[in-house]
C-alpha cells in the first residue's frame, strides 16, 4: 500500500465515524426535545418516555430535521399549549449541541 492508500483509508473511516456520531446525536437530540415537549405538555414519566420515541421515529419520516420539528409543533397545538417557531428552533439547536458534546465525550 502507498502512502495515498493509507491516507484515503483514513478519511473514509474518519467520514464514516463523523456520520455514525451525528446519527446518534441527532436521535438523542430528538429524544431529549421529545422528553422537554412531553414535560411543557404535563405528560406522566410513562408517557413522557412513548412520546420522546415517537418523536425520534418521527425523524425517519423524511432527510432532515423539519418532519421532527413539525410533529412536535404540532402536538403543542394540538394540546393547546403556544410555542413560538423560534422557541421550539432555538432548543432543538440547544438540544443539538449538547447531545453532540454527549457522544464526544462517550456518554
Amino acid at each position: 500500500m502507498t502512502t495515498f492508500d493509507d491516507r484515503e483509508q483514513a478519511f473514509e473511516a474518519k467520514y464514516a465515524l463523523d456520520q455514525e456520531q451525528e446519527f446518534k446525536a441527532i436521535a438523542r437530540r430528538n429524544k431529549m426535545l421529545g422528553l422537554w415537549a412531553a414535560e411543557k405538555m404535563g405528560l406522566s414519566t410513562e408517557s413522557a418516555e412513548q412520546y420522546a420515541a415517537a418523536v425520534v421515529r418521527a425523524d425517519f419520516e423524511q432527510p432532515g430535521e423539519e418532519d421532527v420539528f413539525r410533529k412536535v409543533a404540532g402536538d403543542f397545538k394540538a394540546s393547546g399549549m403556544t410555542v413560538s417557531e423560534g422557541e421550539l428552533r432555538s432548543k432543538m439547536d440547544e438540544l443539538a449541541s449538547i447531545a453532540r458534546e454527549q457522544i464526544r465525550a462517550g456518554e
